[in-house]
């Protein structure tokens, strides 16, 4: 397994995160268990700040909160001088409870309904991605009930497939997402929102997909909203202050995976800009973008405690863990590949392969095929690398299973930012009607 951050192999030969062994923490927490590498986390927001800088543009850097949402991981956003995006009223709720600036908020989301965009408007967030007509014109009409004025982007869809998942490819065409730029929606859009009076149109939103390992799809984005944007400043007179190039910066999670450096995406991204609006004689636009998996992907393990074992001569052997598609849907839905290694043996040379099996009760429950590893014994304890997005995020409780805690690690102290689920919470939210007690004592 590729040792990302500051993951290394101590003396004991045990997987060691953020200077804490893995083997304390599972004795300490329990299993399943979601790590986050804390140092890796702040040092990829840092390059990407770092990165805008150098470009000498003015830029905002959201992260993309929909991949891991939690207290403190907004309280990191904060910290480290970035914007937040948000998706949904959970999301904003999570953000204003752990004291992130409003100001710098984004919401994002294709079917905001009425009760979210007003919690948002209350909370005086900074700007709304306006997905669709419908949507534009209820954020004009709830702003001017409330008296105020929004700024707006517009999500618009510029006709890049990037080279990922069919699933979270979303620049093109075809897609559930924004105003489509080929139909003429996006110009009628740009029409629109510049005449309501509760909106003030600060530019444009393009996405182009995840988990993206070239540059080329950006520039052709960014290629493709410049002429956009002077068209439509030599048509009806408006000017873009703002463009958002989205996220979708893939990193690494198995060998084949080849991500660029931060710096690299940054700078294809502002050159892309450069060129394309200083040779249209346009002011240079503020540019945004959203980054989520290239921020806390490759800082999240996930430790499991080996269970049951079942060899079928000449087929496969299937190794059973304590989790599985409840704390990591993302190969059932993706077929998602990943790495792991066995944390508590992890100087040992492999000596079989085998299949790592969730406890789910669903044959589909496969968190990874064909692993070599050591001979496996219950007991052990597995890391899967890079789940630190889209899977404390998409956890369920399918089975009635509880959702693993989430710990934070650096310089040798682990601090707890998510409890473990308990059989509380679990229930916590049934309820036995009343007739159906009276049943039961008449029975």
């Amino acid at each position: 397994m590729y040792l990302h951050g500051t993951s290394k192999i101590n003396d004991q030969g045990h997987l060691e995160i953020g200077g804490v062994d893995a083997t304390r923490l599972v004795a300490e927490y329990g299993t399943p268990l979601y790590v986050f590498d804390e140092a890796l986390v702040r040092g990829r927001c840092r390059e990407f700040v770092e990165a805008f800088k150098a470009s000498g543009l003015k830029f905002q850097v959201a992260y993309a909160s929909k991949a891991f949402c939690v207290m403190a991981m907004c309280r990191i956003v904060d910290e480290e001088g970035m914007s937040l995006d948000v998706v949904s009223d959970g999301e904003l709720y999570t953000a204003l409870q752990a004291g992130f600036p409003a100001d710098r908020i984004h919401f994002h989301g294709n079917n905001k309904t009425i009760d979210e965009l007003e919690m948002a408007i209350d909370a005086k967030i900074g700007c709304f991605v306006v997905d669709n007509f419908i949507e534009l014109q209820m954020l004009d009409a709830i702003a001017g009930e409330k008296r105020q004025k929004v700024k707006i982007l517009l999500r618009i869809t510029p006709g890049v497939e990037a080279h990922t998942h069919e699933y979270i490819s979303t620049g093109q065409t075809d897609s559930k997402f924004g105003f489509d730029m080929g139909n003429g929606s996006a110009f009628r859009a740009v029409q629109e929102a510049s005449q309501l009076r509760n909106v003030e149109l600060l530019g444009v939103h393009s996405h182009i997909g995840s988990q993206i390992f070239e540059v080329e799809g950006f520039r052709m984005a960014a290629e493709k909203v410049a002429g956009f944007a002077v068209q439509v400043r030599k048509e009806i007179g408006v000017t873009f202050k703002v463009i958002n190039l989205g996220g979708g910066f893939g990193i690494r999670y198995v060998n084949e995976d080849s991500p660029l450096p931060v710096a690299v995406y940054v700078k294809a991204i502002t050159d892309a800009i450069k060129d394309n609006f200083g040779s249209n004689d346009f002011p240079m636009p503020e540019i945004w973008v959203e980054p989520g998996r290239s921020i806390v992907g490759d800082a999240g393990t996930t430790l499991y405690t080996v269970g049951t074992t079942k060899d079928i001569p000449g087929v496969r052997k299937y190794v059973a863990v304590d989790g599985g598609m409840t704390d990591n849907p993302r190969p059932a839905l993706y077929d998602a590949v990943y790495e792991a290694m066995l944390a508590n043996r992890a100087t040992e040379q492999p000596t079989e392969v085998v299949s790592i099996a969730g406890k789910c009760c669903e044959s589909g429950d496969m968190l990874i095929w064909d692993l070599n590893l050591p001979k496996v014994n219950s007991g052990d304890v597995l890391a899967v690398s890079c789940t630190g997005a889209y899977n404390y995020a998409m956890a369920s409780n399918y089975n009635r299973i509880r959702r693993p805690g989430v710990i934070f690690v650096k310089d040798g102290q682990s601090d707890l930012v998510v409890k473990r689920e308990t059989f509380e919470n679990i229930v916590g939210n049934d309820i036995i009607p009343a007739r159906m007690k009276q049943l039961s004592e008449t029975v």
